[in-house]
């Protein structure tokens, strides 16, 4: 979804038990949303976790970054959070929530600036119970390996994320060596 927002379209919301919402819109929508109609006293958007990490280059694609970037655009603090997936394994998730929770803590200890937010992206250990350092890092500015092989209808993405390339110290290359990235995201616009 990225960072598209509905304009045209109604936007579905059910309100269910204890105060949460249903929207039925992309992650951008449900921020706004919240924001100035169902939630708009909020402190802070917390947007994840996410399936997948978001990391590097994959800020700009990220719908879960963008509810967060949103919120940031709109002056709330935020914080997006991914859980990197080792290639060819499986996710537990209450490992996640733990891990989450203590980054979540961490980072809201260190609100951040108008026009920033938080991306958070979770490390796949072998170990789920390992305790995982948390690497206030910035952005690997690096590209993507985008790769695609020729199908008789089209084309296939064959893109290996796993062995994207990892400037050291930076959020791709801390959270594949097992570190939890913490990174503080900028909403800029060029000045004339």
């Amino acid at each position: 979804m990225s960072h598209r927002v509905t304009t045209a379209e109604l936007i579905p919301v059910t309100e269910e038990s204890g105060g949460r919402f249903r929207v039925e819109g992309t992650p951008a929508d449900c921020t706004r949303l919240a924001l100035t109609c169902l939630i708009p006293d909020a402190a802070w958007v917390i947007s994840g976790i996410n399936r997948g990490g978001n990391l590097g280059a994959d800020t700009y694609i990220s719908g879960t970054v963008a509810a967060a970037r949103e919120a940031a655009l709109m002056g709330v603090p935020a914080v997006a959070i991914s859980q990197y997936v080792a290639k060819g394994r499986t996710v537990n998730w209450a490992a996640a929530e733990r891990r989450a929770a203590l980054a979540i803590a961490h980072v809201m200890a260190r609100p951040p600036h108008p026009g920033q937010f938080w991306n958070i992206n979770l490390p796949h250990p072998v170990d789920d119970q390992a305790e995982c350092e948390i690497s206030l890092c910035p952005l690997d500015y690096g590209p993507l390996s985008v790769r695609f092989e020729k199908e008789p209808a089209g084309y296939r993405y064959c893109g290996v994320y796993h062995e994207r390339p990892a400037v050291p110290g930076h959020d791709v290359a801390e959270c594949f060596g097992g570190k939890i990235a913490a990174t503080l995201i900028p909403v800029q616009f060029m000045e004339k």
